[in-house]
């Protein structure tokens, strides 16, 4: 178990490193952020390299990256020339907003999925299995920004049953929600049927029917509970693409979390912003894809030995 925790938060580490470098070389190939705080066609090329050295910008790649790696380890994320503020204060502002669309719209898809997959595994081919494979293509190939889209148009311009834009009203989350649970809604419903399908085949499971156990225990009992194994991995990488995903659903939806933050920051060559933005997104898909791991070790012996 600690061997295999050890291997796991090394794995963590050196992808942390990797996404540190590649993010912060990339990002420095959109253009120069100075240009954008100074118009070349007034400015002269000292007010340019002095825009450029308050920025770091005049030293090589390769020291402005100690020098950001140094500033990282004090807690230092730069400043957002966007936002004007420091950057690490704009991602916190915005970081429970996402969070809470995030949380909601994975808590949509597995009160629908789960109990979908469920079902139709332990009653293949009945009509409820056909509603769990029909949610669970769906799921997968419906584009969750044209799904947003859709949802306006009918909730909030049609019925105006619910706003179509900013979180001031009290129902403001629910279609966004609906429109970010909509990608993993359609794994989770497939992964579980699946999981139940296969459970339903295991030798304990015949086991289970011979010894005069009812269909609803067996079902509560063996085949919910080592579905739910399958599963523990899947919610957690789903909560991670909630954030990704929320790129495009806040920024539809006018919702100020990071990832209409993110949006801004690009639209605005704000390189410090993608930066911090980019990494904190990056480190805590990490942190949750270990901690999942962890839980999955714990639950699972055959993971730990």
């Amino acid at each position: 178990m600690q061997r295999y925790l050890f291997s796991r938060l090394i794995q963590s580490v050196v992808l942390m490193i990797g996404v540190l470098i590649i993010v912060f070389f990339m990002v420095r190939l959109t253009g120069d952020p100075a240009s954008l705080l100074i118009n070349r066609d007034f400015a002269s090329p000292e007010q340019m390299a002095q825009m450029r050295a308050a920025l770091g910008l005049d030293k090589p790649p390769a020291l402005q990256f100690v020098d950001y790696m140094r500033n990282l380890l004090r807690g230092d994320f730069g400043y957002s020339l966007r936002f004007r503020q420091p950057a690490l204060e704009v991602i916190f502002s915005g970081l429970p907003i996402t969070l809470l669309l995030a949380s909601l719209s994975l808590g949509i898809a597995v009160a629908v999925a789960v109990p979908l997959g469920i079902i139709g595994g332990t009653s293949p081919n009945s009509w409820i299995d056909f509603v769990a494979r029909v949610v669970g293509l769906l799921g997968q190939v419906t584009p969750s920004f044209w799904l947003a889209l859709i949802l306006i148009w009918i909730f909030a311009v049609n019925l105006r049953w619910f706003p179509s834009f900013g979180i001031d009203s009290r129902n403001a989350f629910v279609l966004p929600a609906l429109a970010l649970s909509v990608g993993g809604m359609g794994q989770l419903a497939r992964l579980t049927r699946s999981a139940v399908l296969e459970i339903r085949n295991e030798d304990y499971i015949r086991t289970a029917r011979s010894k005069g156990l009812s269909p609803r225990a067996i079902a509560t009992h063996h085949v919910a509970r080592n579905a739910a194994l399958a599963l523990i991995s899947v919610i957690g990488v789903q909560f991670t693409y909630a954030l990704g995903g929320s790129v495009y659903i806040e920024t539809i939806f006018a919702i100020p979390g990071m990832g209409w933050m993110l949006n801004e920051a690009i639209r605005n060559r704000d390189f410090v912003m993608v930066q911090a933005l980019t990494i904190f997104i990056a480190s805590f898909a990490i942190v949750m894809n270990l901690v999942t791991d962890m839980l999955y070790a714990a639950i699972d012996p055959r993971i730990r030995f």
